[in-house]
Order: C-alpha cells, then structure tokens, then sequence
C-alpha cells in the first residue's frame, strides 16, 4: 500500500492546502469531504500563510539586490583602508613620520603588515581607527599629511561603505524575522494538512477500488507514495 507524507516545502504546503480548500469550494456545503470548521481554519489560514511567504520572498529579494551593489563599496573601503596603511607604513620606514605615531592609528608600532581587513567588521574597525588617527597625528603637528591616497578619499569610500554596512544589517535583520514568523507557521500549516487529509481519507475509505479512491483523495492535495517496485507489483497482479 502506498503511504502518505507530509509537503516538506512551504510550497507545497501552499499547494496542498490550496487543492482541498478549491476542492470543497465547488461542493455543496452539505456534501463536504471536511468540516466547515476546517475549511473556515484552512481558508483563512491560507492567506496568512502565503502573506507571509511573499513578505518574506520581498525582504530576502531586498537584502540581496541591496547586497550586490554593497559588494562593490566594500571592496573599495578595503582597497583605500589597505593602500593607505601601506603608504603609512613607508612613511613611517623614510622617518617621514616617527614610528611611534603608528600608535595613533591602533597600529603596533614594529609590525609593518596591514591588518586583517577580510571581514565587512574590520573594515568597519581599521576604517575608523585609520581616520581618526590621521587627525589625531596631524593636530599633534606629526608631520605632513599623507598624500595617494588623502584620508578624505579613505573617509569618502569608509563613509560610503559603513552606510551600506548599516543598511545591510537593518535588512538582515528584517529578512530574519520575516523568515521566524514563517517558519513559526510550519507546524500549524502541517496540522491543518493532516487534519484535512484525515477527515478526507475518512470520507472516502469505502470506495473501491483503492486506486480509484487514492485518486480522489489527490484531488483534496493528498500526496501518496509508493515504495520501491510497489507500484510494478499491483500493475502484474491486477493484469
């Protein structure tokens, strides 16, 4: 005998739910293969759930538009950042600018590598602490400012790249909480599912024969499947 499973996909959730409720819809409400309690619950069910499903698809189509073109801006920031701490670091090697000035920037002074700029966070991190510390070298009369690139290009590109970077977590966040409040609607989808399956496989146990009543039954959204060859043994015995 073939046996039942659940939809797993919020699409064929909807799919599911969707045949029973257009199913009993063209029927008599006195001839109903489920309760008018049911079809009230599934119907009204129905819409929250695809709502949900479409808001969720909208904040998640949002998030990656948006992130697409923050791409780019974060390469940028992490190119100018890296540039400059560079140009510093050979300023610093010419005692154009005194070693200890690195200090300003969070830089150690007797490391010459350029900090780990891989993640959008330290981006965020190294941008601050650069431009701040170019002020802070310059109004202690540190030297000249450095030039290719200027701190106001690094701030233009930082600037530009910590707006996205608030934005991108503002819709992140918006994303994941439409995904909660979808998810959160799994179980009760796939209770009223099998309550509906239920009630149907009820209505119609008596008719024969049992394909013709597993037909009916998919008409309501019901899904069957059958175990490996099950299927190719009920053709060779019914011929």
């Amino acid at each position: 005998m073939p046996y039942r499973r659940l939809p797993n996909t919020d699409l064929a959730r909807v799919r599911a739910l969707k045949s029973a409720v257009e199913r009993c819809e063209n029927h008599d409400v006195y001839d109903l293969a489920i309760s008018l309690k049911t079809l009230t619950e599934a119907r009204n069910f129905l819409l929250r759930f695809e709502g949900a499903q479409a808001y969720y698809k909208q904040c998640y189509d949002n998030q990656s538009g948006s992130s697409r073109k923050h791409q780019t801006n974060v390469k940028m920031a992490r190119l100018f950042i890296s540039h400059f701490i560079q140009v510093l670091n050979m300023s610093v090697l010419r005692s154009e600018i005194k070693k200890s000035h690195k200090e300003l920037y969070g830089l150690s002074v007797d490391n010459f590598n350029v900090p780990d700029l891989t993640s959008e966070s330290t981006i965020a991190e190294w941008g601050e602490k650069i431009i701040q510390g170019e002020r802070k070298r310059l109004e202690a009369g540190g030297g000249a400012p450095i030039y290719n690139p200027t701190i106001a290009k690094v701030k233009v590109h930082y600037d530009i790249f910590m707006e996205g970077y608030s934005r991108q977590k503002e819709l992140q966040l918006i994303t994941g909480r439409s995904l909660e409040e979808l998810t959160s609607m799994r179980n009760m989808a796939d209770e009223i599912i099998l309550n509906i399956w239920n009630q149907v496989e009820k209505k119609f146990e008596n008719v024969q024969p049992n394909e013709k009543r597993l037909d009916i039954c998919r008409e309501y959204g019901l899904i069957y499947y059958y175990r490996s060859n099950e299927k190719r043994r009920e053709t060779v015995s019914e011929s």
